[in-house]
């Protein structure tokens, strides 16, 4: 059976019980997390784009900030059947991409700003909300300062990690 390919964009989030691949591309300071329950084998993937949705007073898609995303993944997991305790997660990204030379980097350090380290900011905030939904991050790929794709097979639970400076990986 082939299976269907699923691409999460910018912002999105997709959880299913179904034999698909996730893909997330382009992740450069965005983070792609990967929610998996191995034992009833239902998946999700988001491509988180900023940290934290509390000073924003708009409504957003849950999938846009890494503490709404996790809990929408998980809650949308559970009424699919998966038990907290059984999930597991993985990520990839939170590069810093960019530098500004002659900015005022914001960690008070002498040198070009690094972008406001929002990619090190998204990864430190998918890990806070992970440990607050009891969620255990089991592999990660992170920082750096290139871009990534990462594919997710729920039929086997594979992850993997590509980028054109440093090859394919598995998480």
């Amino acid at each position: 059976m082939q299976e269907e390919t699923v691409n999460i964009g910018v912002a999105e989030y997709y959880v299913t019980h179904n034999p698909h691949v996730l893909a997330s591309y382009g992740l450069g300071s965005c983070v792609g997390i990967v929610l998996y329950d191995e034992k009833r084998r239902i998946g999700g993937m988001a491509h988180v784009m900023l940290p934290d949705s509390t000073a924003i007073t708009r409504k957003s898609s849950p999938g846009k900030f890494a503490d709404t995303a996790v809990k929408a993944m998980v809650e949308e997991m559970e009424k699919l059947g998966s038990r907290r305790s059984d999930i597991k997660a993985k990520i990839a990204g939170g590069a810093c991409m960019f530098t500004i030379p002659g900015a005022i980097n914001p960690r008070n350090v002498p040198g070009p700003s690094l972008g406001m380290q929002i990619g090190e900011r998204n990864v430190e905030a998918t890990k806070v909300a992970l440990r607050e939904q009891r969620i255990r991050l089991v592999a990660e790929d992170t920082g750096g300062n290139y871009g990534r794709t990462m594919r997710f097979d729920i039929s086997n639970g594979r992850v993997t990690v590509s980028s054109i400076k440093h090859g394919r990986k598995e998480l």
